[in-house]
């Protein structure tokens, strides 16, 4: 892979920023842990940068379609993107049988939150613990459905690049989104889903969900009882998922560096700040230099995994 263009873009006289509304395009269903972050994001950005925002979700192809829309979109700052590791997932998994590259057209503005993601079941599944889930993947080989938002995408590898550690196998279930495989999984049509830990957090509180295991080296706060992976079935394992900005890649700098600041302030806005850690996230709040590395290193770590495990981008 070419590396991404995260050096400056330079110009005479941008434009001035901002003019009109803002529209963030969170690539995803409405229900998924982006959703569920952009939510209380948007009127603190709102605030901060003077304008309305609003949040489009446009669902699809592993994220592809709501990424390449802000890609095309003009370079003014008006259309951002707000997205997830997948976003990496998708150029990691075979790119050229499904279009152009995502990273090179867009350029990374705020690495805003981390958080895990979760292996989450229904009480009536028979899986009652990581334990047991191992069970069955190891007495049921490639029988255990296992729900992902989306074939080639973080989570996705995140489950895959798992399996390949225990040495068994499950058939993944591509969905179109984190919020449509919760209802499956609500439904009981699932064994199992992988989907980021703000997306299920709800229904694990409830009763309605069982937590199985988190991603990260140590137990999220906001689940305390779940075990990590690292501690339980698979020492050394970790994975953290991360969210942020980004914006077609020509956008000028000076609009890049008002909409960082805008958004480290939006994050340190009482009401934003008062949901974070209920929803499991930690905000990050890195600008677009280190953002841009975060995105090689993981664009390294997926194409790893993909190389492992011999995933294709053959499904959505």
């Amino acid at each position: 892979m070419v590396a991404a263009p995260w050096v400056s873009v330079a110009r005479a006289q941008p434009p001035p920023f901002p003019t009109r509304l803002i529209r963030v395009i969170v690539p995803f269903p409405a229900g998924g842990g982006v959703d569920v972050f952009a939510r209380p994001l948007a009127p603190a950005l709102s605030e901060a940068l003077g304008v309305p925002v609003v949040i489009e979700n446009i669902g699809g192809a592993a994220s592809r379609i709501g990424s390449l829309s802000v890609a095309n979109a003009a370079p003014d700052g008006h259309t951002l993107l707000l997205t997830n590791d997948t976003l990496v997932a998708v150029d990691a998994v075979n790119p050229a049988s499904s279009g152009p590259a995502l990273l090179p057209s867009l350029r990374p503005v705020t690495l805003a939150i981390a958080s895990c993601n979760l292996i989450v079941t229904h009480p009536k599944s028979g899986i009652t613990d990581v334990s047991g889930y191992l069970d069955a993947l190891k007495s049921r080989p490639g029988k255990v459905n296992v729900g992902v938002p989306g074939w080639g995408t973080a989570h996705h590898l995140t489950s895959a690049a798992l399996n390949h550690q225990l040495g068994v196998t499950a058939e993944h279930i591509p969905y179109r989104g984190g919020a449509p495989l919760l209802a499956d999984l609500l439904g009981g049509t699932l064994d199992v889903g992988v989907v980021t830990l703000a997306a299920a957090l709800g229904h694990i509180q409830n009763g309605t969900l069982v937590g199985i295991a988190v991603t990260s080296k140590s137990r999220a706060p906001s689940l305390p009882g779940v075990p990590t992976l690292d501690e339980s079935v698979a020492p050394g394992y970790e994975h953290l998922t991360w969210q942020g900005l980004l914006a077609p890649v020509s956008t000028p700098d000076s609009t890049i560096a008002l909409i960082h600041a805008a958004t480290v302030k939006a994050l340190g806005h009482p009401s934003v700040q008062d949901k974070l850690p209920g929803l499991g996230f930690d905000p990050v709040a890195r600008p677009g230099e280190p953002f841009g590395v975060l995105l090689d290193d993981t664009f390294k770590r997926f194409s790893a995994v993909v190389a492992a495990t011999g995933i294709q981008s053959s499904r959505t």
